[in-house]
This record gives C-alpha cells, structure tokens and sequence, in this order.
C-alpha cells in the first residue's frame, strides 16, 4: 500500500521510501517517536540526547536508509568539500594513476572526487568544465582539450581554485603541473642517434596539443644538436588512431631512403608503432614516448621514455589544496622530469649505418 503524501510503501507492516523519494529527518522522527531536533541533535552529533533515545534514532536512520542532505550546510560554509577532476580519455591508461593519486590527495583532505573526460574535445572539456562549476566544485583539476580557457576566468574570480596538467591554460595564467616533453623527447631521439641512426621518423599527437608540439620541438633540436638534417616526410602529427599512425609509418619505413628508427610520441603512436613494425622484415628502432603496460615483455622490450603520471597528479591535487587553504602568490608552473627506459627497441642499430 501506498502512502502518497508521504511517498512511501507499506511492505509487511514497514515503510520504505519509493524509489527517487528519499527519506527525510521527518521521517526519522516520526519512526524513532522523537521531535525533529531530536533527530537533527544524532545526525549532527550534538549533545542533549539520552542513550537510549540516540539508539532509537540510528535504528530508524537505518531501516529508512537516510542520509544527511548537506546542501543547507554546504550554503552556510560555502565550501562543498568536492572538487572536480577534467580528464582528457578515461580509456587511455595513462590516466588511471593521475585520476588514483589526485583522489588520495583529495581524500586525505576529506574531499569528494568527481570526475569526467572531454574525449579530447574542446567543447565537451568547456561544458564539463561549467557543469562542475555549476555544482559548486570547490577546485578543479584539468587536462585541457583545448587552447582556450578564457571561460574559465570568472569561475576563478569567484575562487574556484584551478590547477592545469599534462598542458599548460590557453590564454590565462593559471598554475600548472607538467612534464618535461621536449627535454623527454630530446633524449629520445639523442638516444636513437647514439646507437647510430640518422635517420630519425617522428609520429606524433594533434598539432593544436601543447604537448605534441613540445617533443616536435625536442626531435628537432637533438636532430639539430647531432648536425642532422630533418626531411619533413620524416615528422607526421595527427589523430592517434591506428589507421593514421599505420599509414604515417609506413610510408616513413618504405621509399628509396626509408627511415631506421622511429620515435612515438605517445603510447597510443608507440603501440600501432609496435604492431607495424613486428610486421615488416628487418627490424627499425623505436622509443615511446609514456611506458605502457607489458612494454617490458615484448621482444624486444619497447624502449620508451617514462612520465610519473602519479606524481603529476599527486603534485596538481597538493597545489590545489595549498590553493583552498589559503595560498596567496602567482600562479606557478611545475615541470617534473621524465626518465628514459632502455629496453631493447631503442638500442636496435641501423641495418646500414649512415656517415655522420
């Protein structure tokens, strides 16, 4: 049987609430026999309530499964102890350690994570971006889609701390956590150049994405360092997907002066790089830019250089909090460093060796 002003059910002699009615501290109390600041005093741990009536309230707060509504106290200290996590793919594995590290922060600091990805659309990241705002995010943490976060600025005039990561804000200041992508790719392809190769491909990310044009940037200067020229048929950037990536490698491993190496500029790159490559005769080198996982127990083992995805996002959510807590200096860029991993894949030699 139904009860319609209170919307809930009668099931053999109970109430429970009807589903998309949640019970109310009314309901409590009508269930405990108590008044209704009797009921506030248990759910707020406040003193002037008897044992036995406080067992009776957390009996009835049980069987109806109520939870405290914090929206009144959320209004009255303006802080909703949540803050919200923009990620650019939550299928890339990347990923998986940043969001981890940024929600023990969070919960360490009795925060809520709320999290969701933009699918590398600079509409979507904007419309994510606000919607968290709209909820009352006390911060944000985002890896941008795109290059301009003009939007942003009366979000963060009205102290919504924001922290960028993996890229830097597009047309505002705003403090961001990065890792060193041109230093990173430099040693990549210095690497690759020490064990002999000349001829050096690079596939990498979308032109518009900060961090594609930083180890375009680290290519060409240890391209530049070695004395090397590079033949534009040698750089591709782009959308990730294999079909891209298959046909941008092997028109760089085919022709009268193919390439004998190549470097990937993400593991999306690096792993098509893989499968083109185990396909062909010979063998070309490859480094990767990001680890990925069973990268080690391939043969050979794909040399790659290494992001501490966990440490971007432990470094973000931390500069975050100092932010919410009261920091008051300019907004700051952190740079971490990468470190390159020598596998096997790196160290394969050129099938004939070009003169310097």
């Amino acid at each position: 049987m139904t009860d319609p002003a209170r919307g809930t059910t009668q099931r053999n002699g109970t109430t429970s609430p009807r589903y998309g009615n949640r019970p109310t501290m009314k309901d409590v109390a009508a269930r405990a026999g108590v008044g209704l600041k009797t009921v506030s005093r248990v759910v707020n741990s406040e003193p002037g309530v008897t044992p036995d009536t406080e067992r009776r309230v957390q009996e009835a707060i049980t069987a109806l499964g109520f939870r405290r509504n914090d929206s009144a106290r959320i209004l009255r200290k303006g802080r909703t102890a949540s803050i919200g996590l923009v990620l650019e793919d939550l299928a890339d594995p990347f990923y998986g350690p940043l969001s981890r590290a940024v929600e023990e922060v969070a919960r360490d600091h009795g925060a809520l994570l709320i999290n969701g990805s933009s699918a590398e659309d600079p509409a979507r990241e904007q419309e994510l971006v606000l919607a968290l705002c709209a909820r009352r995010v006390d911060g944000l943490v985002v890896i941008p889609a795109g290059d301009d976060h003009r939007y942003l600025e009366p979000e963060i005039s009205a102290g919504v701390a924001t922290v960028f990561v993996d890229r830097p804000a597009g047309r505002i200041n705003c403090d961001a956590v990065l890792s060193d992508s041109f230093g990173g790719a430099r040693d990549a392809v210095a690497h690759l150049i020490a064990h002999g190769h000349r001829r050096i491909g690079f596939i990498g990310d979308q032109p518009r994405i900060h961090t594609a044009i930083e180890r375009l940037r680290g290519y060409r200067a240890a391209m530049s360092v070695a004395g090397l020229p590079v033949n534009e048929a040698w750089m591709s950037l782009g959308a990730t997907d294999p079909s891209r990536v298959l046909a941008a490698a092997e028109a760089m491993l085919s022709g009268p002066e193919p390439v004998t190496a190549l470097f990937a500029g993400n593991n999306r790159v690096t792993v098509t790089a893989v499968r083109v490559l185990a396909a062909r005769p010979g063998r070309a080198a490859l480094v990767g830019f990001d680890d990925f996982e069973l990268a080690d127990l391939l043969s050979p083992g794909v040399t790659v250089v290494a992001q501490d995805a966990a440490q971007l996002g432990r470094t973000a959510a931390n500069m975050l909090f100092r932010r919410l807590e009261g920091a008051d200096e300019e907004p700051r860029q952190v740079v971490l460093p990468t470190r390159l991993i020598a596998r096997g894949s790196g160290e394969i030699p050129p099938a004939h060796r070009v003169a310097s």
